[in-house]
């Protein structure tokens, strides 16, 4: 997963709010050296002249052997890897990365990609069907999915992993994180599903049709052509599609479920309940006044909270637990409601009804930032400057915006940003 995001767990996490992804990974460099019960080291030959990097490769070797990783199965791995400085450039650019939901959902749910998926649905039927059947999510999701992350298997990625994740691990920032994925991705070729040069993705370690980071790949992928091998590189998707369904399936997916509804919210309506803490049955938001936006009310489909992604002036949504699981792959609201809005298209349902404001200047990366340091300034809550939206973020908005007497709908606009820097 990657773009406004990025990939299972991580990758995106790349795009507006990273979590599963970037959760909790540390940003201090992870250089330990050698463990003494390591095996001896050989010399390995790096087409790079970045000794730090060659000797980073010698000791993450020690470390690899100590964890049962085959020294033949190692070098195999690193034959050719050389330091790519284009992956450290890719990373260090995606916190900057800005992108309005509805922009997000103009490509996310285009037509081009609607139809696209329709296509798939046809033809991939009778294995979508099958995996539908065994994991008991929609074939739409699964489907979904899969047109985000590699628009329907298209663009699967040719970066090589290992490469890829060495420099990263080796980099440092989030150098932890990335050495377990690397270590993950060691296993993997140990196992025999793939070979080194073969095992291609995203820069960030994403891959595959539904872009799996390889320690999502070794607990949840799925041998569902029953090949022997866990596939999820080849042209074939039936492998890849199985293993997305298994890992929904894993975080409690709940098929007949829908992930939200889009809403209409009554007159006065008190933005302070739009909040993923608050929840209620449909009838209980029906007895505040919220409909569906498509007439009458919202069938029961379990606790439910209202979210507004682009704040007062844009559509709102009741959102369900299947959100929340889909917010296991990529933790960002675009992406999971480009992921559910893209399924429902594929299903036959009805376009968002509300409009967008889309004359909105969004904050840039710097303002965001600026935002933050304004509001900690004037004692509200918040962890870090980081310039990343988050829901502690939006609740130190809205308690802002209740202390000045404005809409409380925790919605980073240059409005906001104005208020800040007048009071």
């Amino acid at each position: 997963m990657r773009r406004f995001i990025i990939s299972l767990g991580f990758i995106a996490g790349l795009l507006a709010n990273p979590s599963f992804a970037n959760g909790g990974a540390p940003k201090e460099s992870l250089r330990p050296a050698v463990r003494t019960h390591a095996a001896p080291l050989v010399q390995i030959q790096l087409s790079t002249s970045n000794t730090r990097f060659q000797n980073w490769i010698k000791a993450f070797r020690g470390r690899a052997i100590s964890r049962d990783i085959k020294p033949a199965v190692f070098d195999r791995a690193f034959r050719g890897v050389k330091y790519d400085k284009a992956i450290i450039a890719k990373d260090r650019n995606q916190s900057e990365f800005t992108k309005q939901i509805w922009d997000y959902l103009d490509s996310a749910a285009s037509p081009v990609r609607v139809k696209n998926g329709q296509a798939a649905l046809r033809s991939h039927k009778r294995i979508l069907g099958q995996i539908e059947a065994r994991y008991g999510v929609e074939k739409e999701v699964v489907a979904a999915i899969w047109g985000l992350e590699s628009a329907y298997g298209a663009q699967r990625g040719d970066i090589d992993i290992i490469e890829a994740l060495a420099t990263l691990a080796y980099d440092g920032r989030r150098g932890k994180f990335f050495e377990a994925q690397l270590m993950a991705a060691l296993k993997i070729l140990q196992s025999g599903d793939v070979n080194p040069r073969a095992m291609l993705g995203s820069w960030a370690g994403a891959m595959g049709h539904t872009q799996f980071i390889p320690t999502s790949y070794l607990a949840y992928a799925q041998d569902f052509n029953g090949d022997g091998k866990r596939d999820i590189w080849s042209k074939n998707p039936a492998d890849a599609l199985a293993s997305t369904a298994a890992y929904l399936a894993r975080f409690g997916w709940r098929k007949g479920q829908p992930w939200g509804v889009e809403v209409i919210l009554p007159k006065g309506f008190n933005f302070g309940l739009a909040s993923r803490k608050t929840l209620k049955n449909p009838s209980g938001w029906a007895a505040l006044g919220v409909r569906a936006a498509s007439g009458g009310n919202v069938p029961n489909h379990g606790a439910a909270s209202i979210l507004l992604p682009a704040g007062a002036s844009g559509a709102a949504f009741m959102i369900f637990n299947n959100f929340a699981v889909i917010e296991r792959y990529n933790k960002a609201d675009a992406y999971v409601i480009g992921v559910g809005h893209l399924s429902d298209l594929l299903a036959g349902g009805p376009p968002i009804k509300a409009s967008w404001p889309r004359g909105y200047a969004p904050l840039s990366f710097k303002q965001k930032k600026e935002m933050q340091r304004r509001m900690i300034r004037k004692g509200f809550d918040l962890e870090k400057i980081d310039g990343i939206i988050g829901p502690m973020t939006i609740n130190a908005i809205r308690a802002y915006q209740t202390s000045v007497g404005v809409t409380p709908d925790g919605f980073p606009s240059q409005n906001l940003l104005k208020l800040l820097r007048g009071r």
